[in-house]
């Protein structure tokens, strides 16, 4: 058998092998089509479609056009106007910058560029049928250009074999509009399917016509639902919108994150939302948000990816603290009363909530929709002794390894005095209510019922106790230093030469958090000290878990995080107990350390502490007013 030689690709070979990267089908094409007009500086942009896109794709922009010297070469691989060096490269601040769109897409059907610059009088077409580039020929058109893509892989019949359904391609395409809808709220963007309206979204330039283009994009629940944040640092600034915990999904299928504009699925940004979600999502709900970072476009790498769907940043370590830091502490200042809405868990028999769109709740004004909800079992008696809830005088140590709680019963005092650091300004004409209200009974030792101005209220005492026990406990593990709690005999633990090597370089941050930690030898290490909070851990699957956890992410971060986790165990076992008698002063002030705690609304396992039952539902169900 002959060996073939190295010879040179045939040009038209070439583009139809970049053609392959770059289109996978007709939701590609519109893709790098609109990111083209966004970089024109479009501020409207009209889509047509026809059988999915297979048949036609008709884009038209009002952006600043294309000179009539340029529209021939604008169809040629690697021709682009974006950057034009080495260091251009290295600050890309464009959508688009490797000039292969659109001779890809040349490359694989029948297109039609005509576009007239804004200083020119006439408008110029340039025809290419599978790369042949027709002469120019004048053309009737205002300032902008219009993109026409006709017979999507006609030239390679097996890959339009693997195109789907036209329901389906135009389903991908819809998706890839309404996201990249998000990323630029001051352009009008209008997409038509078969002479038929699907998609108009109007410009947004304030608050208000934002959320209703995420509304129309993500569903009018996600943004009744959310948080608005902005955050700015001297690198960077994040805002956007968050959904609340209750309003998690089974999936994630409503996420959305921008970089300087552009679209990413990136690791990093994904793991720091996770970590703020981390201990307040239910089992393996997932978060929603559309969310924004802006940064100097020299620190990030958007060259990454051949999809440009992941990038790198210069100082990532620092990209993540900021993410995670602003989504945390915008979750965990959202508190009873200041709460845009609450759900309900629809499916009690699994104990997860599947519903995706919970019940509406506004506390300012009392109104309430809520269409279905359910009640949880009560878990079984506890055998414990355990002394009733004390929250104001309430304090933790360790000893002998466990979490003991220390009670100091205060004097009985006006109830209104557990309200003055919650509510101190009354409203007009009526009486100064917390916005948890009072406690009027407890229900068979599990639920409190509380009554404030909008109406009902019901807490799980045992999940909001678990809350208040964690964020105490994470405040003190955000202290510098750690108490210690030396082990009365050192414990080995076999590791790997590489995982021997990464916990030698943290030995100094490992002290920091209560670890003591020493090499015996290149596979061996001793542990003489744990972080006193943790108790009667498992040493040597506390290390093991460690080390794995530095190798995964190599950043220190990842010892917060596997403490938190830790900790969640501790709450959980240092809080009060269901079936446990509280008199209606231990009930009070349960319910005004909820109103002061962060992420409150919430048990650290993401399950619901309390919930609102409005007048207005009450008398529905009691038919009264009719």
């Amino acid at each position: 058998m002959s060996v073939a030689r190295i010879h040179r690709l045939a040009p038209a070979l070439v583009n139809q092998i970049a053609a392959g990267e770059v289109v996978e089908r007709p939701a590609s094409v519109v893709k790098e089509l609109l990111e083209n007009s966004l970089d024109a500086g479009a501020t409207r942009v009209d889509i047509d479609v026809e059988r999915g896109g297979a048949k036609l794709i008709r884009l038209r922009d009002d952006g600043h056009g294309i000179h009539k010297d340029d529209l021939s070469l604008a169809l040629a691989s690697h021709a682009t106007s974006k950057i034009s060096d080495g260091a251009g490269l290295e600050s890309v601040a464009t959508l688009g910058f490797r000039g292969e769109a659109l001779a890809s897409i040349a490359a694989i059907s029948r297109l039609t560029l005509t576009s007239r610059s804004a200083d020119a009088m006439d408008g110029w077409r340039v025809l290419a049928e599978a790369e042949r580039v027709t002469s120019l020929t004048p053309a009737a058109h205002p300032p902008g250009t219009t993109v026409e893509v006709r017979d999507l892989f006609f030239n390679t019949p097996a890959r339009r074999k693997f195109l789907r359904s036209e329901r389906t391609e135009f389903t991908h395409l819809e998706q890839v509009v309404r996201r990249i809808g998000l990323s630029c709220f001051s352009v009008e963007i209008n997409l038509r399917h078969n002479q038929r309206q699907v998609l108009t979204l109007p410009s947004a330039n304030d608050r208000e016509s934002q959320e209703r283009r995420i509304g129309e994009v993500c569903g009018r629940a996600f943004v009744d639902n959310a948080v608005f944040l902005e955050r700015q640092s001297i690198a960077m600034k994040l805002w956007g919108w968050i959904g609340l915990p209750v309003f998690s999904r089974s999936q994630a299928d409503l996420q959305y994150f921008f970089v300087n504009g552009r679209a990413v699925r990136d690791k990093l940004l994904m793991h720091a939302v996770r970590r703020a979600y981390q201990d307040v999502l239910y089992q393996d709900r997932h978060p929603t948000y559309v969310l924004y970072l802006e940064l100097d476009s020299a620190l990030v790498d958007v060259n990454a990816h051949p999809t440009k769907q992941e990038v790198r940043f210069r100082e990532g370590q620092q990209v993540h603290e900021f993410a995670w830091r602003t989504l945390q502490e915008t979750l965990g200042a959202v508190r009873p009363g200041h709460t845009p809405a609450m759900g309900l868990p629809a499916n009690t028999q699994s104990g997860a909530p599947e519903r995706t769109t919970p019940s509406r709740l506004d506390l300012a004004s009392g109104d309430i929709d809520r269409s279905q909800g359910a009640t949880q079992q009560p878990p079984p008696a506890s055998k414990t002794t355990e002394r009733p809830y004390q929250a104001v005088q309430q304090s933790f140590a360790i000893r002998d390894g466990e979490a003991v709680t220390r009670y100091k019963p205060p004097p009985v005092e006006p109830l209104q005095a557990f309200a003055a650091a919650i509510e101190p300004e009354p409203v007009a004409g009526r009486e100064s209510i917390p916005p948890l209200g009072y406690a009027i009974a407890q229900l068979h030792g599990v639920y409190i019922l509380a009554e404030n101005r909008q109406g009902l209220v019901l807490v799980d005492m045992h999940a909001a106790h678990e809350r208040i026990v964690y964020e105490r406990l994470k405040a003190t593990l955000e202290q510098e230093s750690i108490r210690a709690q030396a082990l009365l005999v050192p414990v080995t633990v076999s590791l790997s030469r590489t995982e021997v090597q990464q916990l030698e370089e943290r030995i100094e941050e490992l002290s920091k958090w209560g670890f003591d930690i020493a090499p015996l030898g290149p596979e061996t290490v001793a542990v003489r000290s744990l972080p006193a909070l943790l108790g009667e851990a498992d040493v040597v699957q506390l290390v093991r878990d460690l080390s794995a956890d530095l190798r995964t992410l190599g950043q220190g971060v990842s010892l917060r995080e596997h403490l938190s986790g830790l900790l969640g165990t501790l709450a959980c076992h240092s809080s009060v107990r269901a079936h446990r008698k509280l008199t209606l002063e231990e009930m009070n002030a349960l319910l005004r350390d909820m109103e002061r705690t962060p992420n409150s609304g919430q048990c650290n396992h993401g399950r619901p502490t309390w919930l609102q039952f409005g007048l207005d539902e009450l008398d529905k169900w009691f038919l009264r007013g009719r």
